[in-house]
């Protein structure tokens, strides 16, 4: 079943937020002494830690050194699912993600997803660009496979019955064991489900579109019937609204110039509301509000894994502790209705 847990037996870790906080050296031999959660993608038999880290900022705002820090302590928490784009930082977050999963002789133990079709390179879905541009990612992540192939956008220009053609050659090569959908709204994904049937070929298993208590309506009210009929698994992005759900920033002196755009529209009454309400549930669960969002994800049907991104390896713990907390239903109403 789509996004079911494997029961491990890992025990439930508390975070706190009083000036005593733990710290992630602290914690590390609590969390990493218990295997972790798991969920299965859609149908596919991969098996997922429920956050899945995000290398966006690999590159960018977080150097190589701090990238490593970061995966080395996502693993050490128990995760396993590293997410990943050609596009990123120009290509610099596949190699970092290379680079580390060749020192630390962990390519097996992970689940690695990328996407494929916004690199300057490799634009667009043509058959001809998805080929070069899986080929380009294998070589920069050193490996030859990709676990979870992501189409970044969606290509109204190219044909899907070419686009799909394409990526089941991957497939049938070995190089791709599975492929989802980024960006594409329901009908398009149907439209996808009927031409696999038609060409016999590989079918999306997964889905990763915006989805969080900040942006709602997309995914809730067209997205996620189709999801649960095609079986496939949801990874929402943008998990944590760009940040505005860590509840750092809360009025537009929070901001700085990187932040500006992305979150300035969310500090309104409507977001202050959110927060408002994230503040009172993540009280009575000793956690910062960022663990409680992605948990209010986690509660919802057939979503496997937020992506996150972590750019300080102290940020990190936040993220991964959501995996342990349970919301009563009171607590999903709540926030239910506050981000209505």
């Amino acid at each position: 079943m789509t996004g079911e847990s494997v029961p491990v037996g890992r025990r439930p870790v508390a975070v706190t937020t009083s000036p005593t906080r733990i710290t992630t050296e602290q914690t590390r031999a609590i969390v990493g002494a218990t295997p972790a959660a798991r969920r299965q993608v859609g149908p596919s038999d991969l098996q997922v830690f429920p956050v899945a880290l995000s290398g966006n900022v690999f590159g960018w705002t977080a150097d190589s050194v701090e990238s490593e820090r970061v995966l080395d302590s996502y693993v050490a928490y128990g995760g396993n699912f590293i997410d990943t784009a050609d596009s990123y930082a120009g290509g610099r977050s596949e190699i970092i993600i290379g680079n580390w999963m060749r020192s630390r002789g962990s390519r097996d133990d992970i689940v690695l997803a990328t996407k494929v079709g916004k690199s300057a390179d490799h634009p667009g879905l043509a058959a001809r660009a998805v080929t070069a541009a899986v080929e380009a990612s294998l070589h920069r992540l050193r490996t030859d496979r990709i676990d979870l192939l992501y189409l970044h956008i969606d290509d109204p220009d190219v044909p899907f019955e070419e686009t799909l053609l394409a990526v089941d050659e991957l497939v049938r090569a070995g190089k791709v064991r599975y492929f989802g959908g980024s960006h594409h709204t329901g009908s398009r994904l149907i439209e996808a489900r009927i031409a696999s049937a038609q060409l016999g070929v590989a079918r999306m298993v997964a889905l990763q579109n915006q989805y969080n208590l900040m942006f709602r309506r997309e995914y809730e009210e067209g997205l996620a019937r189709v999801a649960a009929d095609l079986h496939l698994g949801v990874m929402p992005r943008f998990a944590l609204a760009s940040g505005f759900l860590t509840g750092k920033y809360r009025s537009k002196s929070d901001l700085d110039g990187s932040r500006r755009v992305e979150v300035g529209h969310y500090i309104n009454r409507a977001g202050l509301r959110v927060l408002q309400a994230l503040d009172a549930v993540a009280a009575e669960h000793d956690s910062p509000p960022a663990t409680v969002a992605l948990a209010w994800l986690l509660s919802k049907p057939n979503v496997v894994a937020p992506v996150v991104s972590a750019s300080a390896v102290d940020q990190v713990f936040d993220l991964v502790a959501a995996v342990d907390v349970r919301l009563t239903r009171s607590q999903l109403m709540s926030l239910d209705r506050a981000s209505a």
